[in-house]
């Protein structure tokens, strides 16, 4: 994907298929097909609902011009250059989005965690959850994931202010990546912050498409 008017279109599927790990990551109900869109409904008091597009395309414009209440979030995989025209002006643009994926590595490897840090990885109802935990006791990074099919869908992979540039983040998804790969899992999808793209990167994700998203704000 390119920030210019020649972006190419995310494949429906491979949005689709992360939005389903999403909602499964949050224990959520699943994506509904809505006007050539996907729609979650969120039920959280700062989001009651998101819609999804692969493209701009006549549902973005339909629920762009209809909807007027806060906290529903339209996200479209296309640049913030090209969706900001097209939304009426009570819309606004939030921090930019990127969806990556990678093929996994087919023998993954644990990283070492800095002294006294102890990981533990779970099963959820939820998916699989591997949290990090300080000397203190305290939770210093956590991160989960969801499979939907022969994907691996990685969500709120979160490393605490204080506990930063210490490799836990990395950490996180290591362990995560070689519960799915014990699993014959080896295609990976994730949302990232402009902040998580970099450390993505150095972990060998590519970006698959930008991501942007608008809400109406709470006055």
């Amino acid at each position: 994907m390119t920030t210019d008017e020649t972006y190419a279109q995310a494949d429906p599927q491979v949005v689709e298929t992360w939005l389903k790990g999403w909602s499964l990551a949050r224990e959520l109900p699943l994506p509904i097909a809505d006007r050539g869109g996907l729609r979650v409904d969120v039920g959280w008091p700062d989001q009651q609902a998101r819609y999804v597009f692969p493209a701009i395309g006549p549902g973005l414009f339909h629920f762009a011009n209809t909807i007027v209440q806060p906290a529903v979030f339209l996200k479209v995989c296309a640049p913030a250059s090209l969706v900001r025209p097209v939304l009426p002006p009570r819309w606004v643009i939030q921090t930019p989005g990127f969806m990556m994926t990678r093929t996994l590595p087919a023998h993954p490897f644990r990283l070492p965690l800095p002294k006294g840090y102890i990981l533990t990885v779970d099963a959820t109802n939820a998916g699989i959850v591997a949290t990090i935990h300080a000397p203190d006791g305290e939770v210093a990074a956590s991160g989960r994931l969801a499979i939907v099919d022969d994907y691996i869908i990685y969500d709120r992979i979160v490393t605490t202010p204080a506990h930063q540039r210490r490799g836990l983040g990395s950490a996180v998804m290591a362990a995560l990546t070689s519960e799915a790969v014990s699993r014959g899992i080896r295609k990976g999808i994730l949302v990232a912050t402009p902040a998580g793209k970099a450390l993505y990167e150095t972990l060998g994700w590519k970006m698959y498409s930008l991501y942007t998203t608008a809400v109406i704000p709470h006055i």
